[in-house]
């Protein structure tokens, strides 16, 4: 208990600490609320559970890094616990007599707790200290050629600094001054770890170790008092606004879709995300989440090979400008920056390939290249400012429904095999399945490839099919991943119009991108459709024995899942079980596969242009892991990633065969 004067003197400190926190909290608040749209509520019982298990399960911070996510769940667990620790010092010190959970087995096994996961926090924060301090790791440095805020790289030592001695001494002086206590009172079997500290105080007079309990006492609560107020500015936030912003994104269980624009608004003043301003309240959010690991950093593509982006600097720098220019983006200036002259450089927005690797790894659900998307809208159609590579896509996307900008048969592709039957819509008005051929199916040379081996897959099986052929025009995903939203809607509406006329129930198509476009945004454009991929179609077919495989020549095989498939649409076994039908191939996989997929380069419109200037092409870097694996051949299910890939074996002259799962399936067909 502590004396009347030192009582006076922490009602004090409780009023002076509420205030200023109150102050900076509601500032946090009010700037997030500030933003456009609104927060997402539906399923609220799965948005419970989801925010609950992520902040105590951390479940999704030990996806990656698992040495060190261990040791930063230790001080998680540990600081949420000391939330009760710090109620019950501050009751016990009006009430001597007081214990939060009893002297019974839980106030035990809680003092047990409490004794573990002090030691605990403290030796991890000290390892985190020294791995920052000392070691200066290379995972949470971000290169030189990276926009980065003036203030934010010293800022984040600064910070980290700041947030690792708080714990260090907030969770040691309390765990410390439990030690003064037992060496007067007996070692307690509870509190093994601080028992055997106490051992340390044995010759200490009593009148020291009090002193040095009260010192210790002090020193603990005075911390959280300092620091709470502080708590918003500081990267200890995301313990908090991380599981906040499960609860409130887009889509609990997937990446955010990008939202249609209204273009018949015609009081839109702005399209896209030039400034601060213009962010909606999730991507406000974001930057408050930010952990600042780095993890996004470590599993962007771009990053990895040389460009200029980085997702963790992205969300960094929106942070560090909103700790800056808090009052003035409440206050709605308009001399405020746009984010190309802080945030990010013109190359590093589009150097994002849209992979999702960076959402996949995030620990706090934050979703860079949402921002990155939106901020393209912004650049296309406010701006017209945009990679000129892209003209020739976009002119041929809107005026002959491709962006090889070719004037040809849709169907040109089927012609070519006459043993091939690729009945279109009118010519088999009952057709159960409707084959979406796509662009690079048409036009594509390696494109044509697939359609031909799928076309045969499917005459083998004997299914009831049909094709759009001139009727059907390009999905539009580069144009929207290029931050063209206008030429999407008017691809979009088109082609669901034509859809539905069509009387299309169900979808099978061999490109990734098309699938995503089909299945998850065209219901924003009222089509509604079952759209599976080939490659599950496939499983499908071997499952039902409609189709069966013969051996071949044995052969060393990896598969590269294109990021389209699985981590945006989390398909991953049925490529796999397709290929290990074949008994002849030996799969191996890669260093990184399924939802670690290092991505081909092809994505966010990265198709039609060059790659912004690094250190290597991304392709590259992927088949590299493949030649690891001494891979005979390397198998897509992706036309731009079979395009990707085959010219990075051919650049590297590497002899390795880059084939789609369709043929390898059907040169194995009985």
């Amino acid at each position: 208990m502590l004396s009347f004067p030192e009582q006076i003197v922490l009602i004090l400190g409780l009023f002076a600490s509420a205030y200023f926190s109150y102050r900076s909290f509601s500032r946090m608040i009010r700037i997030i609320r500030r933003g456009k749209g609104r927060f997402y509520f539906d399923q609220p019982v799965k948005r419970i559970f989801k925010a609950l298990s992520v902040l105590l399960l951390q479940r999704t911070v030990l996806k990656s890094r698992l040495f060190l996510s261990i040791l930063h769940a230790f001080i998680a667990w540990a600081f949420i616990l000391y939330f009760l620790v710090n109620l019950n010092d501050l009751i016990r010190a009006f009430d001597p007599n007081f214990h939060l959970f009893g002297t019974n087995l839980i106030g035990n096994l809680y003092a047990l707790f409490v004794d573990v996961f002090s030691f605990l926090a403290v030796v991890s924060m000290l390892w985190f200290l020294i791995r920052r301090f000392v070691f200066n790791s290379k995972q949470l440095q971000i290169r030189n050629n990276v926009t980065v805020l003036q203030s934010a790289r010293p800022g984040i030592k600064r910070d980290s600094l700041i947030v690792g001695l708080f714990i260090f001494f907030h969770v040691g002086f309390r765990w410390l001054g439990e030690s003064f206590v037992l060496s007067q009172t007996g070692a307690d079997p509870w509190q093994p770890l601080a028992s055997s500290v106490a051992q340390l105080w044995a010759l200490c007079p009593a009148n020291a170790t009090t002193i040095l309990y009260h010192v210790s006492w002090w020193l603990a609560i005075g911390l959280i008092l300092l620091f709470i107020p502080y708590f918003p500015k500081s990267k200890h936030a995301h313990l908090f606004m991380g599981p906040v912003n499960f609860l409130f994104k887009k889509d609990p269980d997937s990446y955010s879709l990008l939202e249609p624009l209204d273009f018949e608004d015609e009081e839109a003043e702005q399209f896209g995300v030039s400034g601060m301003a213009d962010m909606e309240k999730g991507q406000l959010l974001d930057a408050y989440a930010c952990i600042m690991c780095n993890r996004c950093q470590e599993a962007c593509p771009a990053y990895l090979t040389g460009k200029e982006l980085s997702p963790s600097a992205l969300e960094i720098n929106k942070r560090y400008f909103l700790n800056e220019n808090g009052n003035d983006f409440l206050t709605g200036s308009d001399d405020l920056p746009p984010l190309l002259k802080f945030a990010l450089s013109e190359s590093a927005l589009w150097a994002c390939t849209t992979c999702g690797a960076c959402a996949e790894v995030c620990p706090v659900g934050n979703e860079p290249l949402y921002d990155l998307l939106n901020i393209r809208r912004d650049r296309v159609l406010m701006e017209s400012e945009f990679p000129k590579q892209l003209q020739n896509a976009f002119v041929g996307m809107e005026r002959n429904g491709n962006p090889w900008n070719m004037n040809k048969d849709r169907l040109e592709w089927a012609q070519q095999d006459e043993e091939l039957k690729v009945p279109t819509v009118k010519e088999n008005p009952d057709f159960e399945i409707l084959y979406w051929v796509g662009c690079a199916g048409a036009f594509d040379q390696k494109g044509q490839r697939i359609a031909r081996a799928f076309a045969r897959i499917l005459n083998k099986a004997g299914v009831n099919f049909a094709v759009l052929g001139d009727q059907e025009n390009c999905t539009g995903d580069s144009a929207r991943r290029a931050g063209n939203e206008y030429l999407f809607f008017s691809l979009a509406e088109a082609n669901v119009e034509t859809l539905n006329s069509s009387g299309v129930k169900k979808i099978v198509t061999a490109c990734p991108h098309c699938l995503h476009t089909l299945k998850n945004e065209y219901p924003q454009f009222g089509g509604n459709y079952e759209v599976i991929h080939h490659t599950q179609f496939i499983e499908q077919l071997l499952k039902e024995g409609k189709i069966t495989l013969s051996e071949k020549e044995s052969l060393k095989l990896t598969f590269h899942d294109p990021c389209y498939l699985g981590r945006h649409n989390r398909v991953f076994n049925a490529p796999r079980r397709v290929l290990n039908t074949a008994k002849d191939l030996d799969v191996k996989e890669m260093s990184q596969s399924r939802q670690n997929s290092f991505c081909c380069g092809a994505g966010g419109a990265q198709m039609w242009k060059e790659e912004e200037p690094g250190e290597e092409p991304v392709r590259r870097a992927r088949l590299k892991q493949a030649m690891d694996v001494n891979a005979e051949v390397v198998s897509t299910a992706c036309p731009f990633c079979l395009t990707m890939l085959t010219d990075a074996s051919n650049e590297m002259e590497a002899n390795i065969g880059i084939k789609d799962i369709a043929e390898i399936v059907a040169e194995r067909l009985s």
